[in-house]
């Protein structure tokens, strides 16, 4: 069964790299909502704030938009893609320069509904049934 797609969030040009935050987002992806903030609040990394926005944003619009109950969602799809970068230039030894680079990411994320499972209905094996199970194997190793 496929989960249905609820809401998604972005957050453009975050000054962190993708690196970086891919730490961060590797620890919550495919959790539920409530438990990706819990996991969040013990994490000190830089990229966490910023994930953080994000996540609280998507979880926002679920809730405006869809009316959803927090309980139900979980994050269905997060990622962290190159940005531009901003290029800088530091002075170094016997007059050259060197290039810093400061990265940049875009994040997205997407919540989802978890589908509920539908319950199989098991036909219990009546006597006969079994008989004529057996018959059959016996007929087929012969």
């Amino acid at each position: 069964m496929k989960s249905v797609l609820v809401s998604t969030a972005y957050a453009k040009y975050v000054r962190v790299s993708p690196r970086k935050v891919r730490q961060v987002i590797d620890l919550i992806r495919g959790e539920k909502i409530n438990q990706a903030l819990a996991i969040l609040t013990s994490i000190n990394k830089k990229a966490k704030v910023s994930v953080e926005k994000v996540l609280r944003s998507a979880l926002s619009n679920a809730k405006q938009n869809s009316q959803m109950l927090v309980d139900e969602l979980f994050i269905s799809k997060i990622t962290a893609d190159k940005g531009p970068t901003l290029k800088r230039y530091r002075a170094a030894a016997m007059g050259r320069a060197t290039m810093i680079r400061h990265r940049t990411s875009h994040l997205k994320v997407e919540l989802a509904k978890k589908p509920v499972k539908a319950t199989k209905t098991i036909k219990k094996e009546t006597v006969k049934d079994a008989a004529k199970r057996k018959t059959q194997k016996r007929r087929i190793r012969r």
